[in-house]
This record gives structure tokens, C-alpha cells and sequence, in this order.
């Protein structure tokens, strides 16, 4: 038995050893990140173990029982894995996506005694109940959500794209499979969340290292090499001063602040497409880079990006400039971008009656 485990899931064993030195070895994840992908690759690995066993007793039926019990975790295990994807990789998702995961798997409790998902035949065989496809559409909607949420936070670039294309490949496949291989995907359904969660964090890492580890924007030398790069492309230029953050530093202490520019750069990513891309420059200075991007287009964000911010407890000053033919040199944008910018930080100060040295 312990052979036939070690047969079927040898692939799975490698990844994850790979998996585990690689978290070892990085510098650019914090704590918290590495900590539960750890428990993503025992969670895999763990249901690798419960689906050999399960498969293991087919047609034995001195263990229907147990069967029914396994099959329930099966099928409960995969939203809960998808769920833990959401918390791993999506910056501030909160507990309450693991609510419809709890769900599935009352359902599937459930189904032990009356079948409604599943039932296990006198000779230990698995049949479909009524309603057997609802842990499937379960599972695509945490998918499609989380492709979608690292699409929105992403800086919306090829190298982030990728990795993100090939993620929902692989989860795509998760449900596609199973309806065309039937019992025998299950063998290998661990395998492949496993290299595809892998393969995400690997083209992740090289990306990281344009990346402020902080925000998820890019960092300073990725956008001097940007603006480097086709300079007559880039139509607008906004410029972003976080206000108060030394305050809060001073006041609340540097977690705090770290919060502060998160949650801020969350707001500035959200209404960004894929001509446009995010920068920290400096402590709580961001500047948002806009390629082929129409003034009209180029007002929304900052409009945007104002009703967002306007919605937490923090506070940023904005300005910008425009560059319709792309004949500006790119330091008369960021001049023109900055004074108006200053402007707006000077308003605020003198408004809130706040001593600026001292925020």
C-alpha cells in the first residue's frame, strides 16, 4: 500500500519538497505569506493521502463506511484549498471566504446519510446523488474569483499575467477533467495544484524582484527603467503623496503605518487597466505611469482613486499632467505632475491645521 502511494504520488512528493526549500531559501515573502503557503502544501498533501485511501477501498465492503466518510472530506477539501489560495495570495481577503466552503462541506456531511451529493453502493462504489454538481460550481466561483482578484491587484503587466494565465489553466483543468477521466482525475488532482500553485510562485518570485514587497506596486528602479523604455507612449503622469504617515509612524508605530500605505496602494491599483502601472518611489510617494492613455481616461483614475481613498481613514494629496503627443520630456511631467501635487498637500495641511514637520 505504502508503495502504490509513493508510485502515484512521487511527482507530488518532489513539488512539494521543492516547494518547501524554495520557501526556505526566499527573502522576499513575508512571515505571514510563507506560514500559509506551509499549510497550503500540508493541506495538498494530506488530501493526496485521504483520495489514495479512498480509492484504496473500492469494491471492499467492509470499509463502505469509512468510504463515506473520506468522500466526504474529497469533496470538502478542494473550496477549502481554493479558500486557503484566496487568503495566501490575495492581499487583505478576510475570513468570511471560507463561509461557502463551511457550506460544502455541512452539505457533504449531510450527504453521508441521505446522498444527496454523493452515496456509497453496498459493494463500496461511489454514484452521484441529485445535486452532486454543486461542489463543482462551488469550486469554479472561488476560481473565477480568485483569478480575478489577482488580476485586479496586479500592476496588470505581462510578467504578472502569465503565472496568473497559467493558475487558471491548471484550476480549469481541475474541473474540466474530472467530467472526462471521471474517478481516475482524482489521482492526480493533488499533482496538479501542487505544480501549478508552484509554477505561480516561482514567475511570481521573479517578478517580486521589481516588486515593493510592501504594497505589491512596483518599486523605484523598476519605474526608472520603465519610463526608459518608448517614453513617447506615456501620455499622462500622476503623482501621489500619502499625507501624515510620519504621524502615524510616531503616534501608532510603523505597523500601523505599514498598514496605512497598504490599504492606500490597494486604492490606487484598483482602477488601473493594462496601459497604465503603479509605482512606490519613496517612503509614501507613488507615481501611477499611463501608456497611450487619453486625458479623459487619465481624470478618471485620479477620480477614482480620490473616491476610493475617501472611503478609508487615511488621506492622500494627488496631482497630474498630460502628454497628448508624446512630445514632453518625461521630467517636465513629473515637475508639472509634482507642483500640482504640492498645491494639494499645502491645501491639506493648511485645512486640517496639522503641523506638516511633524506629519
Amino acid at each position: 500500500m505504502f508503495e502504490d502511494y509513493l508510485l502515484q504520488n512521487w511527482i507530488l512528493i518532489l513539488i512539494s519538497l521543492a516547494f518547501v526549500i524554495s520557501l526556505m531559501t526566499t527573502v522576499f515573502l513575508n512571515k505571514k505569506t510563507v506560514i500559509r503557503m506551509y499549510l497550503l502544501i500540508a493541506s495538498i498533501f494530506v488530501l493526496s493521502i485521504i483520495v489514495f485511501i479512498e480509492f484504496y477501498t473500492t469494491g471492499k465492503a467492509e470499509y463502505r463506511t469509512a468510504r463515506m466518510v473520506l468522500s466526504a472530506i474529497r469533496y470538502s477539501a478542494t473550496p477549502f484549498i481554493i479558500a486557503q489560495l484566496c487568503t495566501t495570495l490575495i492581499k487583505r481577503m478576510r475570513w468570511f471566504i471560507f463561509i461557502p466552503a463551511f457550506l460544502l462541506l455541512i452539505l457533504n456531511v449531510i450527504s453521508i446519510f441521505t446522498g444527496i451529493v454523493f452515496s456509497i453502493t453496498e459493494t463500496n462504489n461511489l454514484v452521484h446523488g441529485p445535486i452532486w454538481l454543486v461542489p463543482y460550481i462551488g469550486v469554479g466561483i472561488y476560481s473565477v474569483l480568485l483569478i480575478f482578484l489577482l488580476i485586479k491587484q496586479s500592476n496588470k503587466r505581462l510578467i504578472e499575467i502569465i503565472p496568473i494565465a497559467f493558475l487558471a489553466f491548471a484550476l480549469a483543468s481541475g474541473l474540466v477533467l474530472p467530467f472526462i477521466f471521471h474517478d481516475a482525475y482524482a489521482s492526480i488532482f493533488c499533482s496538479t495544484i501542487a505544480i501549478a500553485l508552484f509554477s505561480y510562485y516561482e514567475f511570481d518570485l521573479i517578478s517580486l524582484t521589481k516588486k515593493d514587497s510592501l504594497t505589491g506596486l512596483l518599486d523605484r528602479h523598476a519605474y526608472f527603467a520603465d519610463i526608459s523604455h518608448d517614453p513617447k507612449s506615456i501620455t499622462a503622469l500622476i503623482s501621489i503623496d500619502m499625507n501624515g504617515l510620519k504621524e502615524i509612524n510616531d503616534k501608532e508605530g510603523h505597523q500601523e503605518g505599514d498598514e496605512a500605505l497598504l490599504t492606500l496602494a490597494l486604492c490606487f491599483v484598483k482602477p488601473l487597466k493594462n496601459k497604465q502601472s503603479g509605482y512606490r518611489v519613496g517612503g509614501d510617494e507613488f507615481i501611477i505611469v499611463c501608456r497611450k492613455t487619453s486625458e479623459e481616461e487619465a481624470l478618471d483614475i485620479v477620480n477614482k482613486i480620490k473616491q476610493y481613498v475617501s472611503e478609508t481613514k487615511y488621506s492622500c494629496s494627488i496631482g497630474y499632467s498630460f502628454n497628448p503627443n508624446g512630445e514632453k520630456p518625461i521630467d517636465d511631467l513629473l515637475k508639472e505632475s509634482d507642483e500640482m501635487m504640492y498645491k494639494e498637500k499645502d491645501k491639506y495641511y493648511i485645512e486640517s491645521g496639522k503641523n506638516r514637520r511633524h506629519s
